[in-house]
């Protein structure tokens, strides 16, 4: 399977913004932007002002390193929200946030989407009773997701009980740490999802 295995710190640097592809890191001093807040490269410094063009590509860059989604996945997702009723960007945003992996990470059961989707590959989730190990698995309204009973004392998992209190759970989602269990009230709205991006330029850059 494609992915990206070059370091994630590269990433945020090269999009001049934390995509917080390291759960705690990116939130420490140690976090590189922090430090070089510039993209990497000889000329990383000297950059000329981008275009309308560049501004269009390096959103749609940086929402799919955000969601950790490969290019033509993502162009797939693009073109599937094109076709339902309502705003195509909106529907790029809530077909992302649909993911497994992304659900496991805002319920709080992972400390990054990188270790989300590796708890989902390794076989931790149960979907409405049944085993899932595709972290693109894509979930409906009144879903049930919760982790396998035997991986239960996973360090993972231990943490999330015990740092569940600090952890903003996002409104579409119930989260019950007792049970290790995620119920999806329903797909998320534009005004639920928090992540930093101007869906519209992306929309703009695949119109053309």
């Amino acid at each position: 399977m494609a992915r990206y295995t070059g370091p994630d710190c590269k990433l945020c640097r090269r999009e001049k913004t934390k995509l917080f592809l390291k759960g705690k890191k990116c939130e420490s001093a140690k976090c590189p932007i922090e430090i070089r807040p510039y993209p990497p490269g000889e000329h990383g410094r000297g950059r000329p002002k981008e275009s309308e063009y560049q501004l269009q590509l390096r959103e749609k860059q940086k929402t799919r390193r955000i969601y950790g989604v490969l290019e033509k996945q993502f162009h797939r997702y693009y073109e599937e929200a094109s076709r339902r009723p309502g705003k195509t960007g909106e529907n790029l945003l809530q077909i992302l946030e649909s993911r497994l992996d992304n659900v496991v990470y805002r319920a709080g059961f992972a400390e990054s989407r990188d270790a989300a989707r590796q708890q989902v590959r390794h076989g931790h989730f149960l979907v409405n009773g049944r085993r899932v190990n595709i972290p693109s698995y894509r979930v409906r309204e009144h879903d049930i997701i919760e982790v396998r009973e035997n991986k239960r004392h996973l360090m993972p998992y231990e943490v999330a009980r015990a740092t569940h209190s600090d952890k903003k759970i996002p409104a579409w989602l119930g989260v019950s740490t007792e049970h290790m269990r995620i119920l999806v009230h329903q797909l998320p709205t534009r005004q639920q999802i928090d992540t930093l991006v101007q869906e519209q330029l992306i929309v703009e850059l695949y119109s053309k």
